[in-house]
């Protein structure tokens, strides 16, 4: 389906853009290295994966090889581990919900008919 306003890309080329960000927030996270990440994210934004990765590589040999490995992880997090059909039906229960509070507090709010007391 085309959505306009989305500069070219589809939807799911922006939800897959924002889950790639994500797996590199999951595969950041490294109990041998937590001094490490911690210092550099607090100059460093994780807003951007691939950003915060290229970074990463060039801060120091050390840093290249904690940022190697977050890309192992990622992609290996991405392939085996990440549950996409789970994925799927949180986001439609999520919707579905969200649509039918939506809908029932517009109602409500706008309806001439007073609540029972």
């Amino acid at each position: 389906m085309y959505v306009p306003g989305f500069a070219g890309a589809s939807p799911e080329a922006k939800a897959a853009k924002n889950l790639n960000n994500f797996f590199n927030y999951i595969a950041s996270y490294n109990r041998e290295a937590y001094e490490e990440i911690t210092e550099f994210l607090g100059s460093h934004s994780l807003n951007d994966g691939d950003k915060f990765i290229s970074e990463l590589m060039r801060e120091s040999s050390q840093h290249k090889g904690l940022a190697l490995r977050i890309l192992e992880v990622r992609s290996a997090y991405c392939k085996n581990d990440f549950e996409w059909d789970n994925l799927k039906r949180l986001a439609i229960k999520m919707v579905n919900e969200s649509n039918t509070r939506l809908m029932r507090d517009y109602v409500l709010e706008t309806s001439p008919v007073e609540a029972e007391k």
